[in-house]
């Protein structure tokens, strides 16, 4: 008889050790997602897409843009001064390399057409929060945010 409590006991306790997993599972995977992070995001295809950065100073705003086509990249730098109401850009190309995680990395070795010594270099993390993708810049944090969810707004 106490052998039947003990089996039954072991039962009903390692059942409600596994609803707690799965629960505790559940508000993990949720934290995740909030994130944006731990997911595959492999399968999803960057081609045309289009990122965009706004930083906003005192004395200027910066917009920056990337634009994706397959292996290749365009990065553009528009600066607005607000004092005189000036723009100017840079359009930087190259090309990119995506990595089976989420690493995405740009070399920008052609400022205007032309090569330039040293290469601009940008690495990024390729998030999804709420169904809006994201680049997070590795060394500088910065979000930039698909266009095509900004225009869906």
């Amino acid at each position: 008889m106490n052998r039947l409590f003990i089996a039954l006991f072991f039962l009903f306790s390692s059942t409600c050790i596994k609803a707690q997993y799965v629960s505790i599972n559940a508000v993990l995977d949720r934290l995740e997602e909030n994130r944006g992070i731990n997911k595959n995001l492999g399968k999803i295809n960057l081609d045309g897409r289009k990122f965009i950065l706004i930083k906003d100073f005192e004395d200027h705003t910066e917009r920056n843009f990337l634009v994706l086509n397959g292996n290749l990249a365009t990065y553009i730098e528009v600066f607005d001064d607000k004092a005189t109401g000036q723009t100017s850009s840079n359009v930087f190309s190259g090309d990119i390399v995506r990595s089976k995680n989420q690493i995405i990395s740009f070399r920008g070795n052609r400022l205007e057409g032309e090569t330039i010594p040293i290469a601009l270099t940008k690495t990024f993390l390729l998030t999804q929060q709420k169904k809006i993708l994201y680049l997070i810049d590795i060394n500088t944090k910065e979000r930039w945010i698909d266009e095509g969810a900004i225009n869906k707004k």
